[in-house]
């Protein structure tokens, strides 16, 4: 049974282009705050609504252009903030985002649009507590890729890979902590348990017992 809640909830972004390992760093997260007693959902962007299912699908069959892209995602967004995101924080959980809006910044802003004016389209989507970029240069993240047998679609290419990791790393955009990806997964993991540990402790304004059990004592990395 959930005993841990955090008032409010708290909402943890992981981003980073493709292949940083974002997804593996949601589901070995989220076991971890379970297992101190909190309430956790893990939801993906673009999600497998109807906007979101548009989106999948056009990674395949051939990228919409800019404006038809941004409005599916803002519509995937909001379906998602309101039937997922918003009741989870108002149970006190924690939702843990694998992509949220700052890779509608990044990737779109690699497309030309402009990543001030995309932030603002954004307005409506709870800020994250905390925000992860994983960070690895783009040649790893396509041989990862490759590696878990997937071929890299038209958004995968080493040059917009690269235009989005510049937005991801710009300081002071997108308020990110940027931890180096190109570790191990286990590396990954402990410095972003020590990272949730003392962001929750801020938000709580105190160290309840179970929170010890995020933390895996490992050395904080630089902040964007």
């Amino acid at each position: 049974m959930t005993q841990a809640q955090i008032p409010g909830g708290f909402v943890l972004a992981i981003e980073g282009i493709d292949g940083a390992g974002k997804t593996t760093l949601a589901a070995s997260l989220g076991a971890v705050l379970r297992k101190v007693g909190l309430g956790v959902t893990i939801g993906k962007e673009p999600t497998a609504g109807t906007w979101g299912t548009r989106l999948r699908q056009s990674a395949i069959e051939g990228r919409l252009d800019a404006a038809d892209e941004l409005r599916y995602l803002l519509l995937d967004r909001r379906e998602h903030v309101e039937s997922v995101i918003a009741p989870a924080l108002e149970r006190g959980e924690v939702m843990i985002l694998d992509r949220y809006y700052p890779s509608t910044v990044a990737y779109q802003g690699a497309a030309g649009l402009d990543v001030h004016q995309l932030l603002a389209e954004n307005d409506f989507a709870p800020r994250p507590d905390l925000l992860l970029v994983l960070d690895v240069e783009p040649g790893e993240g396509l041989s990862r890729i490759r590696a878990r047998g997937d071929k890299p679609n038209h958004f995968e290419d080493a040059d917009n890979l690269a235009r989005c990791r510049a937005i991801f790393l710009e300081p002071g955009l997108l308020e990110a902590t940027i931890i180096d990806a190109s570790s191990d997964a286990a590396t990954v993991l402990a410095v972003a348990r020590e990272l949730i540990y003392q962001a929750v402790i801020g938000k709580l304004g105190e160290r309840p017992g179970w929170v010890e059990g995020i933390t895996s004592r490992s050395p904080v990395p630089r902040h964007a």
